[in-house]
């Protein structure tokens, strides 16, 4: 490995461990889980490097709070990723960032099954006819997920330095994300939080569940999780909620909303059968995103906006004629 101080690619992330860091997490797996700027895998096929306090160590490392860090990594040769010229609304749009108003049942990168049709499909031939190539492995700008079947907000970065920043206000909690929910059933009260901790299922791996604090030895299970929700309208049998995460597990309002006893109405996963509305898919949408820009860091936090979907307003019409 060449020495860093001949610096073959420039410093791409700096950070400050947190103090609250889990005693001895490795500097991987702070990339991966908690900065997330890097999956697991490409740690190792961009050969990341990294600097604590100055000086070079292995990526095995233990971390301390307070540590400086700094990371290099090499850039990604994306041949799997095919560009497409696929439909995306945007809703904001400069040389840094662009944020899309996503379309229930776009993937947002590939995976097993959807190698074509995701939004990293289409953010890449975007790229491209602005000019610029593709940097971030098959990742491409993506700093946040949305699941297929969500519809809503989600911001992208065009280079590597407007991912690093915008994935740093996520990390430290600093975006503000608003999702509206038609769930199945009202919560006894209007306005509350739902904090429990989320594990995979052992029954089904590909599910996640509420998770008991400890085990039954006393040690922690899941991981810490937290929704803040509030009933905006309610009819006779469903609800509709505003949702604010304060944090990002995956499938994280699905199973909370599951958990409280008002499922969201057409969720295939975590949700049950409704009779009125039995092909109804989830009604789930991120309906607003706060955050500040890249290149905009002394500029007060954007927000933006999204309607609701089609099918929102469908199921609306719905449940208001069953008022009259």
């Amino acid at each position: 490995m060449k020495s860093l101080n001949q610096e073959p690619f420039p410093s791409r992330f700096s950070c400050t461990v947190d103090e609250t860091i889990s005693p001895g997490l490795r500097v991987d797996r702070y990339v991966s889980e908690k900065l997330k700027i890097l999956s697991r895998s490409q740690i190792k096929a961009r050969k990341l490097r990294v600097r604590v306090n100055g000086h070079e160590v292995k990526i095995s490392r233990p971390l301390k709070g307070g540590e400086k860090l700094d990371f290099f990594w090499e850039d990604a040769v994306c041949e799997a990723l095919v560009p497409e010229d696929l439909p995306l609304e945007i809703v904001y749009e400069d040389n840094r960032a662009a944020v899309v108003n996503k379309a229930q049942g776009m993937v947002v990168h590939p995976g097993a099954g959807n190698f074509r049709g995701t939004l990293a499909n289409a953010l890449y031939y975007r790229s491209l006819e602005k000019g610029g190539g593709l940097r971030g492995g098959i990742r491409p700008g993506i700093v946040h997920r949305l699941d297929k079947d969500t519809s809503g907000l989600i911001i992208t970065a065009w280079d590597e330095e407007a991912h690093a920043f915008l994935a740093n206000q996520f990390k430290n909690r600093k975006v503000v994300k608003t999702y509206a929910a038609l769930v199945q059933g009202c919560p006894r009260e209007k306005k509350g939080r739902v904090e429990m901790p989320i594990c995979r299922s052992r029954r089904n791996r590909k599910l996640f569940t509420v998770a008991p604090w400890v085990t039954p030895l006393g040690l922690p299970r899941g991981k810490p999780s937290l929704t803040c929700y509030q009933v905006v309208r309610a009819w006779a049998h469903h609800s509709l909620l505003l949702l604010r995460p304060k944090t990002g597990r995956t499938h994280q309002l699905r199973v909370h909303l599951r958990y409280l006893g008002t499922p969201i109405l057409g969720d295939p996963l975590y949700g049950l059968r409704d009779s009125r509305f039995p092909r109804q898919t989830l009604m789930l949408h991120a309906k607003r995103l706060s955050l500040i820009l890249p290149g905009f860091e002394d500029e007060e936090k954007r927000t933006f906006r999204t309607p609701f979907p089609s099918r929102f307003q469908e199921v609306f019409s719905a449940l208001n004629s069953r008022l009259n």
